[in-house]
């Protein structure tokens, strides 16, 4: 015997599959907010009324590319012969507490810019 949901009991039509992440943001409010203001996913969301679910559905859906959470380090802009003066000055430690990072992180830059 087969069993008889409740929707169909009454005569509704069950509805299928996930509900909606709320309203779907337009393609001018994702290229205003997401792309010339540079604000994240959650951000957008929160200004637009909706989730990031629906912002991130309407960025595939637009044929809008989503930014990497990676960011690159500032290391990269300070050429490799200045880290290295600052090095014999003020030793790993010094520098890399002036530059805002990590020992291991310096050390693992220096490693990759020169090759060893």
């Amino acid at each position: 015997m087969t069993r008889i949901k409740y929707q169909e009991a009454i005569g509704l039509t069950p509805k299928r599959g996930r509900p909606p992440a709320g309203p779907a943001p337009s393609k001018e409010d994702l290229v205003r907010l997401y792309v010339e203001e540079s604000r994240s996913v959650r951000d957008v969301a929160a200004v637009l009324g909706t989730k990031k679910d629906a912002v991130h559905r309407a960025l595939k859906k637009y044929k809008i590319a989503a930014r990497s959470n990676v960011s690159r380090s500032k290391l990269r802009t300070i050429p490799l012969r200045d880290l290295e003066v600052a090095i014999r000055d003020k030793g790993i430690r010094g520098t890399a507490r002036a530059l805002g990072v990590d020992r291991s992180t310096l050390r693992h830059h220096l490693k990759v810019r020169s090759g060893q």
